[in-house]
């Protein structure tokens, strides 16, 4: 019996690789922001924002808008309100003229 020889196929020749098109560049993560106008509603915090609403009512010493002693405390309108409303229970400020003012 003769015997068959057997042949390996030769493989395939690779195309040529293509060149990879360049990266695209990846947006910036985005940060990510804390609410703007979120004010905790608790008493502690109530508390010190009145504190800081009659310092700078204090420190002034005479009638202040909302937007005014805002800037000085450095706290949100919201915030500042939150500090009046406790300051106001307490008898501590009045209201002249949409002002506030130490009682």
């Amino acid at each position: 019996m003769a015997e068959k020889k057997t042949v390996k196929a030769a493989a395939p020749k690779a195309a040529p690789a293509k060149k990879a098109a360049p990266a695209k560049k990846a947006a910036p993560a985005k940060k990510a922001e804390a609410p703007k106008n979120e004010v905790y509603f608790d008493a502690v915090n109530a508390g010190f924002k009145a504190g800081e609403v009659y310092q700078v009512l204090a420190a002034t010493g005479k009638a202040m808008t909302v937007s005014d002693i805002a800037k000085k405390a450095k706290a949100t309108n919201e915030e500042v309100i939150l500090g009046i409303g406790w300051l106001l229970k307490e008898g501590k400020v009045t209201s002249v003229d949409n002002k506030i003012i130490l009682a």
